[in-house]
């Protein structure tokens, strides 16, 4: 094609994962909750952690070839289903490279080795845009902000929805649910703000996807 995808298929992706043991340990902390925005409405999944990988897959299978939208999904969220979907047995058409945790075996990330490691992925016929590095790279360097996914979006006037991380799998599932779905929707919805003109950060993996303009 021509040109990046049509908005219509831009997808927010965000996962909640058990914060009781250690959020950010993909060996030990499974994912609680999963989310995908699309311009159609929010697909929230939530229960046993192979059922959500399972029927994350089938919720992205069934969508139009497009982009996967994440907020720092390079560096955490797509490394993090890959390990977790090895440890629960389950199949996944994601493929991650250049990430830690998708070694064989998996290492784990220490602060004092440098920078966050940064992955590139595509799932199935998507390709994958980190909205985080995206702004990180103009927008937090020039007003000198760490651009979290919630104080870029009550930036630009979105309101997230907030809650207590210290304990994610004990919220009531209605809360976990509205709290996995904002992330998805204001990654997005940031990313829309910026599309067409950052379809260059698109994922670009050699031997599959490699821009938005070959979806």
């Amino acid at each position: 094609m021509d040109t990046p995808v049509p908005t219509s298929r831009l997808y927010g992706l965000d996962i909640e994962t058990d914060t009781t043991i250690d959020g950010l340990d993909p060996q030990v902390s499974p994912i609680v909750a999963v989310a995908v925005a699309t311009d159609e409405g929010t697909t929230v999944l939530l229960g046993d952690e192979p059922d959500i990988l399972r029927r994350l897959e089938q919720t992205l299978d069934a969508l139009p070839a497009g982009v996967i939208v994440t907020w720092n999904g390079a560096g955490f969220d797509l490394p993090f289903i890959t390990h977790r979907s090895r440890v629960c047995g389950v199949t996944l058409s994601l493929r991650v490279t250049g990430h830690p945790w998708v070694a064989d075996p998996p290492t784990a990330i220490d602060a004092n080795d440098g920078p966050e490691p940064a992955s590139l992925s595509v799932w199935g016929v998507h390709g994958h845009l980190d909205g985080y590095r995206v702004y990180r790279s103009d927008v937090g360097a020039t007003l000198r902000l760490s651009c979290g996914l919630k104080a870029m979006a009550r930036l630009v006037g979105l309101t997230p929805v907030e809650v207590d991380r210290t304990d994610i799998s004990s919220l009531p599932a209605d809360v976990l649910h509205d709290y996995v779905a904002s992330d998805a929707e204001l990654a997005r919805a940031l990313v829309l703000r910026r599309w067409p003109a950052c379809s260059s950060g698109v994922d670009r993996v050699p031997g599959l996807l490699a821009t938005a303009r070959d979806i």
